[in-house]
């Protein structure tokens, strides 16, 4: 066996929800040795017991590696254990949480959540596996020589890899069902959608890596609604839980082996993956290793004259010591902010000044439906739930399609959160000081707080969300630069900025009128728009195909260079949840790299 850890044919820097999927497929597909180099900390695996305390071991290979069980116990599944962005398991900055977290400098009203881990944020979302739709990849000119029919094999790939699947439904989705299968739009009802490539407007079932509830019996009988028993895999129960926890982590179901969680964050659908490589002597080695910092891309003029990239200096989180790692080929996957950042930090070319540039985020908002128990009783026949219950379910189950503008979901959370979400990030002001333009189909907007606050809370269990995600387009205005007052110990930070264009507020404006009139149609007693700030969470294009990156996502300017995570997006792929997408690029990366510079297995490649 050879040592990726010390020699590897590629590096890959972060190893987030896409630098796994690339390191799988170019050990599996294309025996290739893969070192997979991540800043934050390795949760469920051996070597590192207690993750946030203790430096622990260098580097991960071994699949025996991965405990479930040892997963569960660092994921405690609370709100603020895990969402709070200073001591949260879950934020960025360094494992040692004696530290600060990672500075990002933000000159706005605006949020950036992300997670520094194995897993990266994946390891925060939902599990929403939409693809893009056809539209933003064939009709904006964003794309270039790629379209969409590029995409389905490895979508197709990604989706079998990660159980995409549709979601299980509960009583929020039968209420949001009801509200938007009813509408008398203006080009008449919403539509069902059956098809996974999108071209009209209408609701559909999510389609979420997350596997289904069930029971391993000796019949194979699936779960149904006179269950009783346990939801602990050791007593045979399988898949999703329903515990709506997936924004803390879920490792449900307990006990479970960390490849058989149910929700198929990239540690848990392309990790063990990867590790498996290393039992096959037919394919290559990955080695992870993570609490690992990589603060320069080294590059030098090849024998034509051009330059390549050669390897990365690193610098261990615990102990500050550095080194340099030499390399065939560099992937870049550490995300929207830090793969600018670290390519400006290295000092490579920017000849067409877009690298960090053309950020988009989805341009979100939120629209709240407060609904009465008869309400419910009637929408949710089928269940028999007599309340939505927010918390139970998958997060997001259901949503709404309409290419060309964005889309919405149908989004249940547990009560900080939702506190939070509905009430308490806004850009309008105070709801009783904020007016309501006359026609608008909402009650009020803006912060909510004090006893009309603790009245709507009060409410929770019979409320629920539908969340904008708009279809912003790519302005060189937004992005991330590096910021010429402050440092850290990996040098200048990075600056970030996104303002919305005018047709982004638009298409924003018309969604949420959308939601507010399915939460009407659905029977809601009142609505809420929150009006939110840029929230940074579904960050794409940042170092874009077509601009930075040529049609294979190898760099411009820098040969042997290769982008593969979200930011290589060459738009918001029309607005659904950029995991699905952001993972088939990066599967069709792989094979670009082997096919330029490996030698190519035809046979397991779809190019």
């Amino acid at each position: 066996m050879s040592n990726p850890h010390k020699d590897p044919d590629v590096i890959i820097i972060g190893a987030g929800a896409d630098g796994p999927a690339a390191a799988w497929a170019l050990a599996d597909k294309h025996g290739l040795d893969v070192l997979m180099i991540e800043a934050g900390p390795f949760h469920g695996n051996t070597e590192w017991p207690a993750p946030h305390a203790d430096e622990g071991g260098t580097v991960s290979t071994d699949p025996d590696d991965l405990d479930g069980k040892l997963l569960d116990s660092q994921y405690s599944h609370l709100e603020n254990g895990a969402n709070d962005p200073t001591a949260g398991y879950l934020r960025v900055g360094p494992p040692d949480h004696t530290r600060a977290p990672w500075f990002r400098n933000l000159h706005q009203n605006a949020f950036i959540w992300q997670v520094s881990a194995v897993g990266g944020t994946s390891t925060h979302y939902f599990g929403n596996h939409p693809r893009g739709y056809p539209t933003a990849f064939n009709d904006q000119p964003h794309w270039g020589d790629i379209d969409y029919e590029d995409l389905v094999p490895y979508y197709q790939e990604n989706e079998e890899n990660t159980s995409t699947q549709q979601a299980p439904m509960t009583g929020k989705e039968e209420v949001f069902i009801q509200g938007a299968s009813d509408f008398d739009a203006r080009d008449g009802e919403y539509p069902l959608i059956e098809t996974k490539n999108v071209t009209e407007t209408g609701w559909r079932p999510q389609a979420n890596s997350v596997e289904v509830p069930g029971r391993e019996t000796s019949t194979g009988e699936p779960l149904d609604a006179e269950y009783e028993g346990t939801f602990d895999y050791d007593d045979g129960f399988r898949g999703d839980t329903l515990a709506a926890d997936h924004f803390q982590g879920s490792s449900t179901p307990v006990n479970a082996p960390v490849r058989d969680k149910a929700r198929k964050s990239s540690n848990v659908g392309y990790v063990p993956r990867a590790l498996d490589t290393n039992e096959d002597p037919e394919k290559g080695n990955v080695a992870i290793r993570p609490n690992t910092f990589v603060t320069n891309i080294n590059a030098d003029s090849s024998p034509t004259g051009d330059l390549e990239a050669t390897g990365v200096d690193i610098r261990d989180t615990w102990s500050g010591t550095s080194e340099t790692i030499e390399a065939d080929t560099v992937v870049l996957a550490a995300g929207c902010i830090e793969s600018p950042r670290l390519w400006l930090n290295s000092g490579l070319p920017n000849t067409d000044g877009w690298v960090g540039k053309g950020l988009t985020t989805h341009w979100f908002d939120w629209v709240v439906g407060v609904y009465d128990d008869d309400t419910v009783d009637e929408a949710t026949q089928v269940t028999e739930a007599g309340h939505m219950d927010p918390f139970i379910g998958q997060n997001s189950a259901v949503r709404f399609d309409k290419p060309g503008v964005g889309g919405l979901e149908d989004i249940g959370m547990s009560p900080g959160l939702v506190s939070y979400a509905d009430y308490l990030f806004t850009e309008a002001g105070y709801s009783f000081d904020t007016p309501v333009a006359e026609g608008e189909p909402w009650d009020t907007r803006g912060y909510v707080v004090g006893q009309e606050l603790k009245e709507r809370m009060s409410n929770y269990r019979n409320t629920k969300a539908l969340l904008v995600l708009t279809d912003d387009r790519p302005r060189k205005e937004n992005g991330v630069s590096l910021d010429d007052t402050f440092s850290d110990e990996h040098g200048p930070v990075p600056k970030v900025r996104y303002q919305p264009g005018p047709g982004d507020d638009e298409r924003r404006d018309e969604l949420a009128r959308i939601a507010a009139n399915i939460h009407r149609n659905a029977g809601a007693e009142h609505v809420h728009r929150s009006e939110w700030p840029p929230l940074l969470l579904h960050m794409q294009s940042s170092m874009r195909i077509g601009k930075v990156l040529d049609h294979g996502a190898e760099a411009k300017d820098v040969q042997r260079l290769f982008v593969a995570d979200h930011s290589a997006l060459a738009n918001g792929v029309g607005g659904p949840n950029p995991t699905n997408s952001g993972q088939a690029l990066a599967l069709r990366t792989a094979d670009v790299i082997a096919q330029r510079y490996f030698d190519y297995n035809e046979d397991r490649g779809f190019l």
